[in-house]
């Protein structure tokens, strides 16, 4: 684990953090600007050091009050900031290489071909795009073999193409080296995309933090996203194929289905795909509804209601075993369906999207 204990002082804002992470995955630090995101990956990197508490990656004990500090270059800890800060006068090959201290020809390779390098190697700097020079600078950290790599805001200074063209690097990124990442964004449909867990900070405070699902889905995310906004993020297999239609169908984990436009193939038996609902987008009824041209339905239990702050929405909770799902519908169809916390109800799912790619508008 990685375990965080540590409090500092910000002039008026005092960062304190207390939490454990797996060391495996991406876990995003989320919040707004001035939350203490880049602080927080500062000191975990020894760029900056914490007023007092511990930090420890795994069985190493990275800080200790009075007594371990250990410098950056002690602390095996990859560091990708916002701009690539890649050397003008060193070739693709030389800046990859730049702060290794033993060659490894296998791993360079690797990393090589994770990150779509092979034909940038002997360019400068000045001749690559702004997510060329990020996918290089991710190489340059990943070869120096560090524990964990530490990632502030990589796509910010990009536009939408160039982010478009790494987010499938960093998806495949941790996993392929089997190596934790702590990713700082204020995007969430980055964190979306790309985390395991999360972290949200607020004003200095850790306020919410666990499997992504589950902050996603959770009481404290609701004031992040406006009404219209709100969606849920459910985990799902892929278990069939329609044998007439270009459909997939998704299995969740309380045995609800779902049908996705597309022929969409299982990575691994035991993997999972990221489905997100926007609230918007689900319809409730208390009995199953005839003649629908919505192909998705799932039973759920509504756990809990809350009325908007405009008054205009009431956003209901619906548990689906132990998945979450939020549903917004107006305050006359709340009364006259004398919809409640307990009861059973059915929920009509107009579409679905997985990643960047809206995969379903199942009519």
């Amino acid at each position: 684990m990685l375990t965080i204990n540590i409090s500092k002082q910000f002039g008026d804002l005092k960062l304190e953090v207390n939490t454990q992470l797996p060391l495996s995955g991406v876990t995003a630090v989320f919040g707004r600007s001035g939350a203490g995101k880049t602080s927080l990956v500062n000191i975990l990197g020894g760029l900056s050091a914490p007023d007092n508490g511990e930090i420890r990656l795994g069985n190493t004990v990275l800080y200790q009050s009075g007594a371990v500090n250990l410098p950056p270059e002690k602390r095996r800890i990859g560091y990708v900031f916002q701009e690539s800060r890649l050397f003008p006068h060193y070739k693709v090959r030389g800046n990859l290489n730049y702060g290794v201290e033993q060659k490894d020809a296998e791993l360079f390779e690797r990393i090589v071909a994770l990150l779509g390098l092979d034909h940038l190697l002997e360019r400068y700097p000045a001749t690559l795009s702004g997510g060329e020079k990020q996918r290089v600078a991710i190489g340059r950290a990943l070869l120096t073999k560090p524990d964990m790599l530490l990632m502030d805001e990589p796509l910010a200074s990009l536009d939408m193409p160039r982010k478009k063209e790494l987010i499938p690097y960093l998806q495949t990124l941790s996993k392929a080296l089997n190596l934790p990442v702590i990713y700082v964004s204020h995007s969430l449909d980055e964190i979306l995309q790309l985390a395991d867990h999360m972290l949200v900070l607020n004003q200095g405070k850790l306020i919410a933090q666990g499997p992504l699902t589950q902050v996603w889905n959770s009481e404290e995310m609701r004031p992040w996203l406006a009404t219209q906004e709100l969606s849920s993020l459910i985990y799902a297999s892929v278990v069939g194929k329609h044998p007439k239609y270009a459909m997939t169908k998704l299995e969740l984990d309380d045995g609800n289905h779902l049908w996705v436009s597309g022929d969409i193939e299982a990575i691994d038996a035991n993997d999972k795909l990221k489905v997100r609902i926007e609230a918007n987008h689900v319809s409730i009824c208390t009995q199953i509804p005839q003649g629908s041209s919505i192909r998705n339905l799932l039973k759920g239990e509504i756990r809990e209601l809350h009325i908007s702050e405009s008054g205009e929405q009431v956003q209901l909770k619906l548990a689906l075993g132990t998945d979450e799902l939020w549903a917004n519908v107006t305050p006359w169809a709340c009364d006259e369906l004398e919809l409640h916390p307990g009861k059973m109800v059915y929920a009509q799912i107009k579409g679905v999207s997985m990643g960047q790619t809206d995969i379903a508008h199942s009519h």
